[in-house]
């Protein structure tokens, strides 16, 4: 099979491995249909994170399920299924507090060990616990197979950051980062129903994006200015903010616009040198809770809501390629001429 591999910063190359086969009883072989390149790959795409030469990569798995071990129970060849960017078992202490992301038998998919899904086919460990079972009404309706798609990790992840900021009805929000998963924390921040959501980017096209999602407000300045003027938009501060980036400056953001005494929900994967963020966050009172966000405790709510026509996170896709054309997608996102990249294999 062809298979997506890391070569080193900036290099993405297509290369034939072995096609994967059951291993264990609790394991499913899925063809993969749909498929995507996320933010957080390029970081090890950058250089900012190291992994080996040739280690698999691709995180958000679509398809068919071909195979399936003896003690596969949920899910049986032909199924239409997806899976989130972490694998587990559904039965252990974390999984069943919801905690998916913490199962004492999972892992990760990529170039953290658990395969790649940027592939033809994928091995899924613990297929029970993992596997999201996609209805048969729905199973080849494009539209919304490419709606569902954002499930496998950003629409989820945004979802949790507005959780974890504990977004409610009538709030305001402070979404920080124009990426996929800021996009979709505008999104889940507006289904949880905020009534003012201030986006905050540096790219005009994202933000027009995040206004049809559903953000009242933009703010497009830098540093200290963009500080302010999200500042004076919440007369002083936000009680509710979604940090979505990782990055020094976007925590370091979250810290001056959070009002104190609120809630910071950060799921952009930590990459800082410097803990001082956490300063004024000490002094504010204010709460820092986040983390990967546990896709399977989220998917049948977000499955149910794309399905009545109330979720639509495929806008983020504004490139599609196929299996060969995965290092092209990835040099788009580095130069930021896509937001997302959907990959698109025969299926």
């Amino acid at each position: 099979m062809k298979a997506a591999v890391y070569g080193g910063p900036g290099n993405i190359r297509i290369e034939e491995r072995d096609s994967p086969e059951i291993e264990e009883p609790t394991d499913a072989i899925v063809r993969i249909t749909h498929t995507a390149i996320c933010g957080s790959d390029l970081w090890f795409y950058r250089g900012q994170e190291k992994h080996e030469d040739g280690v698999a990569v691709g995180h958000e798995p679509m398809g068919i399920v071909e195979d399936v071990g003896e003690e596969v129970r949920h899910v049986q060849p032909g199924d239409r299924v997806f899976a989130p960017f972490a694998i587990s078992c559904g039965e252990c202490e974390f999984c069943r507090k919801g905690l998916h992301t913490s199962c004492v038998n999972g892992g990760f998919w990529g170039p953290h060990g658990g395969g790649g899904a940027q592939a033809e086919k994928l091995r899924v460990p613990q297929a029970n616990g993992t596997l999201v079972r996609v209805p048969d009404r729905y199973a080849d309706d494009e539209d919304v197979l490419e709606s569902l798609l954002p499930l496998t990790d950003v629409m989820a992840t945004g979802h949790h950051a507005a959780v974890s900021a504990d977004v409610e009805a009538g709030d305001t929000a402070v979404v920080i980062g124009d990426g996929a998963v800021g996009l979709c924390g505008v999104l889940a921040a507006k289904r949880l129903g905020a009534e003012r959501i201030i986006a905050m980017g540096h790219h005009e096209n994202r933000l027009e994006i995040a206004q049809e999602f559903g953000a009242t407000d933009v703010v497009s300045s830098r540093s200290q200015e963009a500080i302010e003027e999200a500042r004076e938009l919440t007369y002083g501060g936000a009680n509710h903010v979604l940090e979505c980036v990782g990055a020094a400056s976007s925590l370091e953001t979250a810290a001056e616009v959070v009002r104190p005494g609120g809630n910071i929900g950060y799921v952009g994967v930590p990459h800082v040198e410097s803990a001082e963020f956490l300063s004024p966050l000490f002094y504010s009172n204010a709460s820092f809770t986040g983390g990967p966000a546990p896709v399977r405790n989220y998917a049948e709510e977000l499955m149910d809501a794309v399905l009545q026509g109330v979720l639509d996170p495929s806008p983020i896709f504004t490139k599609t390629v196929d299996l060969d054309g995965v290092p092209e997608g990835y040099q788009a996102m580095d130069d930021r001429e896509a937001v997302k990249v959907m990959v698109k294999l025969d299926g």
